[in-house]
């Protein structure tokens, strides 16, 4: 499927309640998002994680285990079971929605038994220094999985396929970084700390044969288990660029398709992204971290930030086919640990910049499309729901956003666009956005003497376009308008997508 006015939905946040029934709304939601013009959903980590029922998905214990065996206190993920799991995807698939899974292949945790080895402490901020000689510590790396045994897959993971940990059970106060004996981090990773190998928990020794084969070997397995069209790969820049050269390519071959794939390079630096992008020759797209941040920012700066240079050094601009561009993701939500949150009030006019644009494949938020409501660490948050608004663009998204593209960001307060439409979609669409006072600017359609609506509802009057296709649009304070084309035949409801 295109990712032209395509459109990725993140269907969870961190905060998503730990009742198993997460894969049943998939099921029940997909024709309606579909409808709604979502073309893909991102799932969480679908298989069992260290606390079982209860974890988010990040913390893997057994990939093979997507809530089928008694395990960690569980038989459900957080999410649901195993049937659950491919009845949704099943009924998403079925109603034209790509399903994207979300890998966590740096590190494993929980592990069943522990071992006695050799390791080398070294330093959080500079892993390259060594804190002192070799010694022994015991270490949580043996994962028998005894609830699932040998189904699936018979290897048993032990100290040999990780090369660094942050625990030591002989002293659980001890939270040194341990490279294991006779092991090396890799050097095609980010260097921060000057290597950035090792991030959590187990890290895996993409070095080591076994545990390239056995991560190769699942990404068969769930791929023919599963059907799913791509993956979202956590944590790229803690992982060998070269590894993910062998396994994207050896998995694409397997499914005879192009599976698609965005990773998590978590980077506030566009050279970064850029730097990544090509040392993977292009085979992984990245989410735009850059824009995020420049959103977060604006949010906070209101009326003093220049809206003219809110998509400069982004990626949606410099590397358009590989831009998967989000406005808020479950890292940076209130309370975790990335956070950088966008402001509730400027969220309209980010996803207008994300959904309305000819750049970048967008991804919306559970939580910014439903709403959230959560506490943690004796705070309560509320996150607000934009589905009103956001189903008006994903509309205008789906029948207006063709063609050529004008751009007016010429003034410091208040932006705009125009999209003239293309053979197969030939009407036009106007989007005007300020994050100050209320604004208008005249922008060319190529639709002379025509009839606009905002779409948004914000502004009630209709503007016409002069004799050569230009328009006075308008917008409110801090808000967005998005005018599209009034045919005189069409009732206004249709037009608002009602």
């Amino acid at each position: 499927m295109s990712k032209i006015n395509g459109t990725m939905m993140q269907y969870f946040h961190w905060y998503i309640p730990s009742d198993g029934n997460l894969w049943n709304q998939v099921q029940g939601n997909a024709k309606k998002l579909a409808e709604a013009g979502i073309t893909a959903l991102w799932l969480p980590p679908a298989y069992k994680g260290s606390s079982g029922g209860y974890d988010v998905g990040y913390s893997v214990y057994d990939l093979f285990d997507l809530g089928e065996f008694e395990q960690k206190g569980s038989t459900r993920t957080k999410y649901g079971t195993r049937e659950q799991l491919l009845a949704a995807i099943k009924t998403a698939k079925a109603s034209g929605i790509q399903i994207y899974a979300d890998v966590v292949l740096n590190h494993k945790n929980g592990g069943d038994e522990t071992e006695e080895v050799n390791a080398i402490p070294v330093a959080w901020d500079n892993r390259n220094h060594e804190l002192g000689d070799t010694k022994k510590i015991r270490i949580y790396s043996q994962f028998n999985f005894p609830g699932r045994g040998d189904k699936y897959s018979s290897m048993k993971w032990h100290w040999w396929h990780f090369d660094a940990v942050n625990h030591n059970a002989y002293d659980w106060s001890d939270k040194t970084i341990y490279r294991l004996q006779d092991k090396h981090f890799e050097t095609d990773v980010n260097l921060r700390h000057n290597n950035y190998d090792f991030l959590m928990a187990c890290d895996l020794d993409m070095a080591n044969d076994q545990t390239r084969g056995e991560v190769t070997y699942w990404g068969e397995w769930f791929l023919e288990t599963t059907g799913v069209d791509g993956f979202r790969l956590d944590a790229v820049k803690h992982i060998s660029t070269l590894f993910f050269h062998g396994w994207l390519d050896r998995l694409r071959e397997f499914a005879q398709r192009d599976l698609f794939a965005v990773g998590e390079y978590w980077e506030d630096n566009i050279e970064a992204l850029h730097e990544y992008i090509h040392a993977t020759g292009g085979r992984i797209s990245l989410f735009d971290v850059p824009l995020h941040y420049k959103f977060h920012r604006a949010s906070r700066m209101g009326a003093y930030y220049d809206m003219r240079t809110i998509l400069k050094g982004t990626l949606m601009t410099q590397q358009p086919a590989l831009a998967v561009t989000f406005v808020e993701n479950h890292d940076s939500q209130p309370l975790q640990a990335l956070e950088s949150v966008v402001e509730s009030w400027f969220k309209p006019l980010a996803y207008a910049l994300i959904l309305l644009r000819q750049e970048g494949y967008p991804c919306v938020f559970h939580a910014d499309y439903y709403g959230a409501h959560y506490e943690d660490r004796g705070y309560e948050i509320w996150m607000n729901s934009h589905r009103w608004l956001l189903d008006k663009f994903l509309f205008a998204r789906k029948y207006y956003a063709y063609g050529e593209q004008y751009d007016y960001f010429d003034d410091f307060n208040a932006i705009g666009w125009t999209r003239l439409g293309n053979e197969d979609n030939p009407q036009t669409m106007a989007v005007l956005m300020s994050n100050g006072s209320e604004n208008s600017k005249w922008m060319d359609t190529g639709k002379a003497n025509t009839m606009f609506v905002d779409l948004t509802e914000h502004i009630k009057d209709p503007i016409r376009t002069n004799e050569v296709g230009w328009g006075k649009f308008r917008c409110n304070g801090g808000s967005v308008s998005v005018w599209v084309e009034s045919d005189p035949a069409t009732p206004f409801a249709m037009i608002l997508g009602k």
